[in-house]
This record gives structure tokens, C-alpha cells and sequence, in this order.
């Protein structure tokens, strides 16, 4: 509710008494016969407001929407690779870099450029090549890494190459 005070006369629908008046106004904006002009500027503001919140609303919309055209876009890479053969290969990963790391007795930002390729080792012909494919990337590490080289190998015994995505055609 609020309060409206009137200083004259003339604000009070010419009563007598020269003394200042309070006028009620209630809440709803319910027109009265002092409160005309007040009325209008409520519904125009309330039809602003209205329009406002219509638009915060189309924008939450949209944005939902471009929420949703990402998780889907995501969603494809999965599709087209098997989940399996990429979380393997994720874990393989991981362990590979651990592994780097105490070799050269570092953290992997201080590490030098090694470069292990899983998908070149699979290619390989059988385990003498990729053993050597693997101390070839390993050459400047001054600790013995036989044991890390024979288990990559057993480690991606098994594995299959990551073959290229497919493109759908329309």
C-alpha cells in the first residue's frame, strides 16, 4: 500500500481546512475517483514489466535450446567412436604420461617433447618394432626404461587402431 500526501486544499477534492491530507492507495491500483492518473501509468507499467519478462523468457528459451544443440553436437563423437575402445585408450593415456613422469622425474609441464603414438605402435608389424619405435621416443631419458616399454606393450596388446570418423552423407 502505498501513501500519497496532498498539501492543499485543492488535493483533497476541495474540503475545507487548510491542513495536509493522506490518501490511501491501494496496491492493486484499483482506480478511484483521485487515482485516474495513477491507474494508467500502472497498467503501463505493468504492460511493460509483462513485456520484459516475455522477452527474459524467449531469451531462456533460446539459450535452453543452444544447451541443448551442444550436449547433441557432443553426443556425435561418441557415436561414432566405440565408448570403450575410448575410455581404454583415455586410461592408457593417462598412464603413459604418469609413467613419463617418473622416468624423467618431473611434472608434465617440465617434461621434454616425448611423443608416444598409440595408433603408430598398433601399426607396427610385431612387439621388436614397436619396442624400438618406443626406445626411439625415449632416447634422451637417462633411467633404464625397459620395464615401462614392456608394459606399453602389454598394455596395448590387444587394442584396436582408431580408425577416422565417419561422415554421415545426406
Amino acid at each position: 500500500m502505498s501513501v500519497v500526501t496532498g498539501g492543499s486544499s485543492e488535493a483533497a477534492g476541495g474540503a475545507g481546512g487548510g491542513g495536509g491530507r493522506v490518501f490511501f492507495q491501494s496496491p492493486c491500483g484499483s482506480p478511484g475517483p483521485s487515482r485516474e492518473g495513477s491507474a494508467t501509468v500502472a497498467t503501463a507499467a505493468a504492460a511493460a514489466a509483462a513485456a520484459a519478462a516475455a522477452g527474459q523468457v524467449q531469451q531462456q528459451q533460446q539459450q535452453q535450446q543452444q544447451q541443448q544443440q551442444r550436449r547433441h553436437q557432443q553426443g556425435k563423437v561418441t557415436v561414432k567412436y566405440d565408448r570403450k575402445e575410448l575410455r581404454k585408450r583415455l586410461v592408457l593415456e593417462e598412464w603413459i604420461v604418469e609413467q613419463l613422469g617418473q622416468l624423467y622425474g618431473c611434472e608434465e609441464e617440465e617434461m621434454p617433447d616425448v611423443e608416444i603414438d598409440i595408433d603408430d605402435l598398433l601399426d607396427a608389424d610385431n612387439e621388436e618394432e614397436r619396442a624400438v619405435k618406443l626406445q626411439e621416443a625415449l632416447v634422451d631419458c637417462y633411467k633404464p626404461t625397459e620395464e615401462f616399454i614392456k608394459e606399453l606393450l602389454s598394455k596395448i596388446r590387444g587394442m584396436r587402431k582408431l580408425s577416422p570418423p565417419q561422415r554421415k552423407s545426406i
